[in-house]
């Protein structure tokens, strides 16, 4: 991971977001035993919508990479019984993950999990979706674990998080939203003096 911002505002060192908007309380571990690699596009490290960072804080076995371009490449996951297994998630935008898979052909070449039938996002109240099976990356993750290690896997924790991130995220940006018409009005007045004096 990346270190704690540099900036003059306040970041907390564990979850790498600013004080104001820290999610380490609300992490909570989530047990499992598939190892999870995130390779995390820089453009999604500083979004306040991004759902990694409580991804990492409630899973003991995920890392998170930083970064466009990887090498070596991660290896192929080992499926023989009594092996260990690797999940790889690209955290990125569509189009910035394909061109990522093109980079990296042993990237592209690791065996696709495709999600069957993913549950509806929670994702959609502070982040639009083209698609409705668009997920969030912890979701996605969360459906790959499921998929991989069967009942064993409770995702109750994980989600619970999720669902409490979501509120959070959703009530900050009501509370943006409610001041945007009053902002918008005294920018139109700035607007109308600058035409005076002009």
């Amino acid at each position: 991971m990346n270190g704690p911002s540099t900036t003059g505002r306040a970041t907390c060192s564990r979850c790498l977001r600013p004080q104001m908007t820290c999610l380490c309380a609300l992490a909570r571990p989530t047990d499992h035993c598939t190892e999870v690699l995130v390779l995390q596009h820089p453009q999604e490290q500083r979004q306040a919508k991004n759902s990694v960072a409580l991804l990492r804080l409630s899973l003991a076995h995920c890392e998170v990479v930083v970064g466009e371009r990887f090498a070596p490449a991660p290896p192929a996951p080992a499926t023989a019984a009594g092996s260990s297994l690797r999940l790889v998630v690209i955290d990125a935008t569509w189009r910035k993950s394909l061109r990522m898979l093109l980079e990296h052909p042993p990237l592209a070449a690791l065996p696709r999990l495709a999600l069957e039938a993913p549950a509806p996002t929670r994702y959609r109240a502070i982040r639009a979706a083209r698609r409705a099976d668009h997920v969030s990356t912890l979701e996605a993750t969360e459906q790959a674990l499921a998929m991989l290690e069967g009942p064993g896997f409770d995702a109750a924790p994980l989600l619970d998080a999720f669902g409490c991130f979501v509120g959070g995220v959703a009530a900050r940006q009501g509370y943006r939203a409610d001041r945007r018409p009053e902002l918008q009005r005294h920018a139109d007045q700035g607007n109308h003096e600058q035409a005076v004096r002009r």
